[in-house]
């Protein structure tokens, strides 16, 4: 999918960009990864009543791995399988626990990644143009893989700020639909929302501009670009949470479909 964006820098301060499936097609990797673990997993698994070892499907990524702490992924995945692991330990990698399996993604995970990774050229562009005009940027991800996967592809350098799943664990940060992750990026750009400023308003998809009334400077232009979407039978969305931010999010509407946000005590 291919989508205009327009940013009018009288009215924002910053924009968060979703690093899979926004800024690189890693999305499709992560799927790829979790599908060869749990395949894996569910071949070799004794088979009882109560379990559904049928494969892995995109369904499956959707509902309840995408978006999520690696071992949260795991274990809801397993639930709607009817099967229950023990928690394991985090250096497991042979063993089938909760930990096992969420080491094993990664690992094929990457794997993969070493190969190469999918760059979206014209939001790399749309970066460089809002950078122009002194819109501030970030990237977050759920993902432990964040500036790995942003060297791979040669954009190490492209966001200042970087919130991914390393930071979540180390500020003890609940991962989604819990904005926690969201709210730590606006904080490090200096857009703090206020309450309520991610579930104010309906979000928008890209196709549209988004526009609302405000002041920066009356000689600032707006900024526009195409942005491409990693998931061909998804729109990606923009959320435009003026007047209560000034800071507006893209993301890949696989996970933004289902967040619900709901505002944090600031």
């Amino acid at each position: 999918m291919n989508a205009l964006v327009t940013i009018d820098p009288r009215l924002y301060d910053a924009v968060i960009f979703d690093l899979d499936g926004v800024v690189t097609d890693t999305a499709s990797v992560h799927a790829a990864a979790w599908a060869a673990m749990f395949d894996d997993f569910l071949k070799r698994r004794p088979a009882a009543d109560h379990e559904n070892h049928s494969p892995f499907t995109d369904d499956d990524y959707r509902y309840f791995v995408d978006g999520k702490p690696r071992c949260d992924g795991v274990v809801d995945f397993l639930a709607s399988r009817g099967i229950s692991l023990p928690q394991g330990d985090s250096s497991d990698m042979a063993d089938d626990t909760v930990c096992g399996l969420g080491n094993r993604k990664q690992q094929i995970f990457l794997e993969q990644l070493d190969a190469g990774v999918t760059v979206f050229e014209s939001t790399v562009a749309l970066v460089h143009k809002l950078s122009e005009a002194e819109v501030a940027t970030a990237i977050y991800s759920s993902s432990r893989n964040c500036d790995r996967t942003l060297k791979a592809a040669g954009l190490g350098d492209l966001f200042a700020v970087h919130v991914d799943g390393v930071v979540a664990e180390v500020l003890g940060l609940a991962g989604k639909p819990d904005p926690a992750v969201l709210l730590e990026a606006t904080s490090r750009l200096g857009a703090v929302p206020e309450a309520g400023a991610w579930s104010s308003r309906t979000p928008r998809r890209v196709s549209r501009p988004a526009a609302a009334a405000g002041s920066r400077s009356s000689s600032a232009s707006t900024v526009q670009g195409m942005l491409r979407n990693s998931c061909a039978a998804e729109p990606m969305w923009w959320f435009p949470t003026w007047p209560m931010s000034r800071c507006a999010l893209v993301t890949n509407a696989c996970r933004s479909c289902r967040m619900r946000l709901t505002p944090t005590a600031s």
